[in-house]
C-alpha cells in the first residue's frame, strides 16, 4: 500500500517538476558584461598610432606628422614640417624632421626630451604625406591638381585616382614632366600592365592633353 502511495505521489509531482523546468528554461540568458578596455600602456599606444606609411618613408617639408609623448598630453601635438624642415616642440624648441625616418626622429625626441622627462616614451606617425605629391593637368584628365604619392603608385593609378582620363583625351600624347625631362607614356599599354620602365617621383606633373 505505501509502494502504491510513493508511485501516486510521484506522478502528482511530475507536473510541477516539468512547470520549474519550463520556468528555468524561460528564462532569459545573460549576457556577459565586456570588460573596460585594458589601461592604455606604451606598448598599446604605439601600437595604435602605427602609421600606414613605409617604415622606411623620409619625411619631408610640409609633412604632417603626429607626436604623442606618453602621459604628456602638453607634449604631444600634430605638427607640420616647416620648408626649412625643421618642427618645434615644447621644452626642446626646434628639432629637424625632414630627411629621417619617424622611427629615427622619434628616437631623436626620446633623447632630447630626456634631460626634461623621466624615461620619455615617443611615438611618432605621419599622418599626411605633404612633401610626397604629384600632380595631373591637361585637358584630358578628370580632375587637375596635385596628388598624394602612395608607394609603389603607378601612372595609371594616378590617373584613375584623378578621375581618370575624359572623352576626349589624346591617350597617345600623355607624358610625364619632370624637370627637363618630358618622358612620353603608352596608356593603352599602361592599362595592359606594361609601365614601361615609369617609376613616378614627387613632384613629377603627368600631362593628359587633349
Amino acid at each position: 500500500m505505501n509502494y502504491f502511495r510513493c508511485i501516486v505521489y510521484s506522478i502528482c509531482l511530475l507536473p510541477a517538476v516539468a512547470t520549474g523546468f519550463a520556468q528555468q528554461a524561460g528564462k532569459p540568458v545573460l549576457t556577459p558584461v565586456a570588460p573596460p578596455p585594458p589601461e592604455a600602456t606604451p606598448s598599446a599606444m604605439a601600437k595604435s598610432e602605427a602609421g600606414a606609411v613605409s617604415a622606411n618613408y623620409i619625411i619631408g617639408a610640409d609633412d604632417s606628422l603626429k607626436i604623442v609623448v606618453f602621459e604628456k598630453p602638453n607634449l604631444s601635438d600634430t605638427l607640420l614640417v616647416r620648408p626649412d624642415g625643421k618642427i618645434t616642440m615644447p621644452l626642446i624648441n626646434e628639432v629637424t624632421a625632414a630627411g629621417f625616418t619617424p622611427t629615427q626622429l622619434q628616437a631623436e625626441i626620446t633623447e632630447r626630451l630626456k634631460k626634461y622627462v623621466t624615461d620619455p616614451v615617443v611615438n611618432v606617425t605621419v599622418v599626411g604625406t605633404g612633401s610626397k605629391r604629384i600632380f595631373l593637368t591637361g585637358g584630358g584628365i578628370g580632375h587637375e591638381g596635385p596628388l598624394g604619392l602612395s608607394p609603389g603608385m603607378t601612372v595609371i593609378q594616378a590617373i584613375a585616382s584623378a578621375g581618370g582620363i575624359s572623352p576626349y583625351a589624346n591617350k597617345k600624347k600623355i607624358y610625364i614632366l619632370r624637370g627637363d625631362q618630358k618622358i612620353p607614356f603608352n596608356y593603352k599599354k599602361g592599362l595592359n600592365g606594361d609601365m614601361q620602365g615609369i617609376s613616378l617621383l614627387p613632384g613629377d606633373t603627368i600631362v593628359v592633353p587633349e
